[in-house]
């Protein structure tokens, strides 16, 4: 494929380049799948660092404050911060970039909002491809803030290198610890705002929650940590459990990243499959189905099956797919 401008630009890690090729990706379009294709086979190197928790935990001053943690090292830092769709604008609401101000003059940090675009997991669909772009663009770091939804954002597991997931407490949280998605997501717990009552109770009940699940001796336990993120405090040790877990888990991170793309092949597959049967379909078809399943004339497994059958042509009418 001849190179063009964007993609020389994302390589030589220009930033307007890197926003243009950004936007790209965001909206679909067939010119970032072809930019992505291009550059794929540049990525791979960086670190990605995954970022979750419920609203309120201050994951954006964590970011921030991580983000200069990680520069005192010389590394180039992107930041992807996902916030919630605006209904008017489909844009992102909260606008992260506007508590990492301080980082606006850096050239060595690259800062971007998504918005989830009704995409569910706490993360936009695209964030794994805006990763991959501030990976070619020579980013050491790429921190990817999740939206901020609780124990459902286990997307994050799928998609960083290490899940960091905040807890504050005095929010519920302790309720929130025992419930599985979260506790099996974290590689490293932060009890941040631990300056405030009930923080010491918090890391009591994770700790807990983790004698609960016996692990191997050589096995990662994840480190509870506690941050007062808006004064800096717990940030520098959480660089160093950082990179503790990328030294423990260097023997796990091939499969790991394999089983990322697996992930990712299969979501892409499901995506361009459902854009391709929609473009296939009669005018109406599907609405029609849809019609049909709600006024009972149809169940959805026998709807699945008459698409799969009249597209594919080998697929049984009877029965739920793949049953």
């Amino acid at each position: 494929m001849t190179p063009d401008p964007i993609y020389e630009g994302v390589l030589a890690g220009d930033p307007r380049a890197v926003a243009r090729a950004m936007s790209l990706v965001e909206n679909d379009t067939v010119a970032g799948t072809e930019l992505l294709q291009s550059i794929f086979s540049k990525t791979g190197r960086a670190q990605l660092i995954g970022i979750t928790g419920p609203p309120g935990a201050g994951k954006s001053t964590l970011v921030d404050r991580l983000t200069g943690e990680i520069r005192k090292e010389g590394k180039a830092v992107g930041v992807i911060a996902v916030d919630p769709t605006s209904p008017f604008s489909g844009g992102a609401v909260l606008g992260d970039r506007v508590r990492m101000g301080r980082h606006f003059a850096d050239a060595g940090v690259f800062i971007r909002s998504m918005a989830t675009r009704g995409h569910l997991g706490g993360l936009a669909r695209a964030t794994g491809d805006v990763a991959l772009i501030l990976d070619a663009a020579g980013k050491d770091v790429i921190v990817i803030e999740t939206v901020g939804v609780g124990q459902a954002e286990v997307d994050i597991a799928r998609t960083a290198d290490v899940s960091v997931v905040m807890l504050v407490p005095g929010t519920g949280d302790e309720v929130q610890t025992l419930k599985a998605g979260i506790m099996e997501i974290a590689d490293i717990f932060v009890v941040n705002q631990a300056d405030r009552e009930g923080a010491d109770k918090l890391v009591q009940a994770i700790a807990a929650n983790q004698a609960l699940r016996p692990a191997a001796a050589d096995e990662w336990r994840p480190p509870i940590l506690k941050t007062v993120a808006t004064a800096g405090v717990g940030i520098a040790e959480l660089w160093g459990a950082i990179g503790r877990f990328r030294a423990h888990s260097a023997h796990a991170s091939t499969a790991r990243r394999r089983t990322r793309q697996a992930y990712r092949l299969r979501e892409l597959l499901s995506h361009q499959f459902l854009q391709h049967l929609e473009n296939s379909l009669p005018a109406g078809e599907l609405d029609r189905l849809i019609d049909r399943i709600a006024a009972r004339e149809i169940d959805p497994y026998s709807a699945v099956a008459e698409l799969m059958h009249g597209y594919v042509g080998r697929v049984p009418r009877s029965g739920p797919a793949g049953a």
